[in-house]
């Protein structure tokens, strides 16, 4: 490996925003390399749900927010990367869902009435019945409406392994970063004493940004941490679930998505509103009982006794709101030839690389002859938060 290296671009974070907008640039041109510190995709990445939004969760009242109009396309974008006919090629990634469900454990409620009259639903929710209900709600004694959105769900491992190959020779691992000045500008990062000058540098390191930003004496953009408190369920007798459940609030009451464990058996991932404030606030033992009997009630002919169970606490990243609210957006923001981003979420990846090539085209950053990398020291992949915590 060269003792200084040249790119284009420098990325920093090895999730699914920095992978993804690694793969955009490689395919437009651009040299790059992206330094990861630990495993690719271990922080926020492999402890989403894998659900590709498409707006509905955030249309519960009724009305259009901007967070459903921010992600209404994301979908559409995601399923054309899927079929390898978009802006980046994800053949072969793992769907573990054609589409996303919304389950109502009882009569129509009345929210319910203004949420299929929101024009950020119409047209995208279809209700479905008898066989075409997800696996774990095909049983007599289930009495609720179902409804099939037009999203997806995917597997999460699957795809940091496909944009990992997408990635080629441009990921680094390197664990102690400082920044590279020459004229008191900002002109690369030193990664593991290796020196790496780049045109443009992007901060996309999750809640790793915070100490980037600190170690590069940046106060702003500030971050927010929005913690979550995430169960999982291990067993036999569960069969595949991809569905919010409606309560009587804006948010889900429980979120599943279903994901295969090492051992074949299948995992449900449970987020919504027993993940947020109150769920926070448990102890995993009072988490655990508290999902136990959430269950219990929704879904009373699920046999439990054979399960494992396990919680895990997540901090979700993001530029920091007024009142700890959720953007509604992907961030970037610029700062000379340093941009800092968090895409929010996981569906965002694709609007979150969409704003840094805009700031690349406003200035005028195009792909230029780059000398060869050589062969670098590559990060591992992460092994799925399941398969650690339900061995």
């Amino acid at each position: 490996m060269p003792s200084v290296l040249s790119t284009d671009v420098l990325i920093v974070g090895g999730g699914v925003a920095g992978l993804w907008l690694n793969a955009r640039l490689r395919r437009q041109g651009f040299s790059t390399v992206l330094v990861e510190s630990g495993h690719l995709g271990g922080g926020q990445s492999l402890k989403s749900q894998g659900i590709i939004h498409g707006g509905a969760k955030y249309a519960l009242h009724g009305a259009l927010s901007g967070a459903s109009e921010a992600i209404a396309d994301m979908p559409r974008r995601w399923r054309e990367a899927l079929d390898g006919q978009g802006e980046i090629d994800l053949a072969g990634v793992r769907l573990l869902s054609e589409a996303h469900y919304l389950w109502s454990p009882g009569t129509l409620a009345g929210n319910l009435t203004s949420f299929f009259a929101s024009k950020a639903v119409r047209g995208r929710v279809d209700q479905v019945k008898g066989d075409d209900l997800p696996p774990a709600l095909q049983h007599p004694r289930f009495k609720g409406k179902v409804y099939r959105l037009a999203e997806l769900v995917v597997d999460v491992p699957s795809l940091i392994e496909r944009l990992a190959h997408l990635a080629g020779d441009s990921l680094l691992a390197g664990q102690h970063i400082e920044p590279l000045h020459a004229d008191d500008q900002l002109i690369g990062l030193r990664v593991d004493g290796r020196d790496i000058h780049a045109r443009r540098i992007v901060l996309s390191a999750g809640a790793g940004t915070a100490s980037l930003l600190e170690a590069l004496g940046i106060r702003q953009p500030a971050m927010q941490r929005r913690p979550l408190h995430m169960v999982l369920v291990k067993g036999p007798t569960l069969k595949p679930l991809y569905a919010h459940c409606l309560g009587g609030g804006p948010k889900p009451r429980i979120t599943v998505t279903t994901h295969p464990a090492a051992d074949g058996q299948h995992v449900w991932y449970l987020g919504g509103d027993i993940a947020e404030a109150e769920g926070v606030a448990r102890e995993p033992a009072a988490q655990i009982a508290t999902a136990r009997d959430e269950l219990h009630k929704l879904l009373p002919w699920i046999d439990l006794d054979q399960a494992q169970w396990a919680t895990l606490r997540v901090d979700r990243a993001e530029p920091e709101q007024s009142g700890l609210v959720r953007p509604d957006n992907a961030f970037v923001d610029v700062q000379g030839r340093l941009l800092v981003g968090w895409p929010t979420k996981l569906a965002l990846a694709p609007d979150f690389a969409d704003r840094v090539l805009a700031t690349l085209d406003k200035d005028g950053i195009k792909p230029s002859a780059q000398p060869p990398l050589g062969e670098l020291p590559r990060p591992p992949l992460a092994t799925p938060v399941w398969d650690q915590l339900l061995p």
